[in-house]
């Protein structure tokens, strides 16, 4: 059986999307909405499938990740946090 495969990246900038079909590898690379990062999500994937020809509902497999915790602690910004424990 062959999979279909969606992989999404957030980032502090752009949001990348990649679909792996039987047919090839279809990519997108859009703003990522700080606010509101699942819009970048949506939007890619809509790209991606219009190219690829398929539905949502094909899609077998969707991995995600982000970047966007890793830069806020890289470049130090966030809100400012403590962590407290006893034995």
């Amino acid at each position: 059986m062959t999979l279909i495969r969606v992989a999404a990246d957030i980032g502090g900038t752009f949001t990348d999307i990649a679909l792996e079909t039987p047919t090839g590898l279809h990519t997108s690379k859009v703003l990522t909405t700080a606010q509101e990062p699942a819009t970048g999500v949506l939007r890619g994937i809509e790209e991606v499938l219009n190219e690829a020809g398929i539905d949502a509902s094909d899609i077998d497999v969707f991995i995600h990740g982000t970047t966007l915790a890793t830069n806020a602690l890289i470049e130090r910004r966030g809100a400012i946090t403590a962590l407290l424990t006893t034995e």
